[in-house]
């Protein structure tokens, strides 16, 4: 046969490794600081209502209980229950729905459950802010995920 047309000829296409990330630009310091920020706020104001809530259901006994390890034991399961939430099933946190950014892992698509729960358990390393003074976080680095801005449609 010779170079025409052949209808029944399979398709060609590139393959390229990587490509959905084609394009995504990685969210800068200050916008990820930004939305850290934010999601800070909103930990503490969740925190804040299932205190309120705490003492206004148990009494006294419930502001004792604010004191202790089971309230720590909540407040580090709230903490995990609410990246990853966002971070599963949006790849963003209200942080990142306000400034515009969303995780995904290295090949630029949605990352799994287990690389979003490990990105939480990361952020519990001692020191583990300071790792930002390098190029990326270890909570990206370790899971193998990155913060990159939302494309427009």
């Amino acid at each position: 046969m010779n170079t025409e047309y052949n209808p029944y000829s399979p398709p060609t296409s590139v393959i390229t490794d990587h490509a959905g990330s084609q394009g995504q630009v990685v969210a800068s310091k200050g916008r990820r600081f930004g939305t850290w920020l934010i999601d800070y706020v909103i930990y503490y104001l969740i925190m804040f209502v299932i205190g309120i809530a705490m003492g206004m259901v148990f009494g006294s006994r419930g502001i004792q209980a604010l004191g202790m390890p089971f309230w720590y034991l909540l407040a580090f399961a709230v903490v995990i229950g609410y990246y990853v939430v966002f971070e599963s099933v949006w790849q963003r946190t209200p942080g990142k729905f306000i400034l515009g950014t969303m995780v995904v892992n290295t090949t630029g698509t949605k990352p799994s459950v287990g690389q979003v729960f490990g990105r939480t358990l990361c952020r519990f390393i001692p020191f583990e802010p300071f790792s930002f003074f390098g190029a990326e976080g270890w909570h990206d680095s370790i899971p193998k995920t990155r913060v990159v801005m939302v494309q427009k449609r």
